[in-house]
């Protein structure tokens, strides 16, 4: 195994992350807040430029139906995500075949193993092929084009058509 891959290992599952899911809090309201989907974080039209400020946030959010709330245990605020809350931005493998393990690295220091709980999706749009992977409790980060590219290099026979790989012992599809 790589340093790298060994690196991002030691980090998956390593942040504790509030009981967002089981907090229902009776004051609900609305935050101008902005996720866009390059991954910039605003607020009142102004971007957060402290990453730390984003990521506090970031383990506060939670997805409801289509919409997104920053939720404490005293109020729930609605916020506007564009796209989806996280990129993927790294990602690093180790093994080959049904042996190989995938790890992905998102905008908020998150790191996200590729496998059944954390499943890579493909959305096609009119500007070719979008590749999600959940991260947690249904709030996806969509996989920047360069860590495709890479993970395209990983796909058990380039030769079929559609393209798989393996990771943590399941098979996904990739194009």
């Amino acid at each position: 195994m790589s340093t790298a891959f060994n690196e991002l290992l030691k980090q998956v599952g390593s942040t504790s992350l509030p009981p967002v899911e089981s907090w229902h809090p009776e004051r609900e309201g609305q935050i101008d807040i902005r996720i866009r989907s390059d991954g910039t974080w605003l607020h009142d039209g102004t971007v957060i430029r402290r990453k730390s400020i984003a990521r506090i946030f970031s383990t506060i959010l939670r997805r409801e139906d289509e919409s997104y709330y920053l939720v404490t245990p005293v109020e729930k605020l609605k916020i506007q995500v564009e796209d989806v809350p996280f990129l993927v931005i790294d990602m690093e493998a180790s093994g080959a075949g049904r042996e190989q393990r995938v790890l992905f690295k998102t905008n908020m220091d998150e790191v996200v193993p590729l496998d059944e709980a954390h499943a890579l999706t493909i959305e096609n749009t009119d500007a070719g092929p979008r590749p999600y992977v959940e991260v947690r409790n249904r709030l996806c980060a969509r996989v920047l084009s360069d860590v495709f590219y890479r993970l395209a290099d990983l796909v058990e026979d380039p030769e079929s058509h559609p393209l798989y790989l393996w990771s943590a012992g399941s098979r996904f599809r990739v194009s």
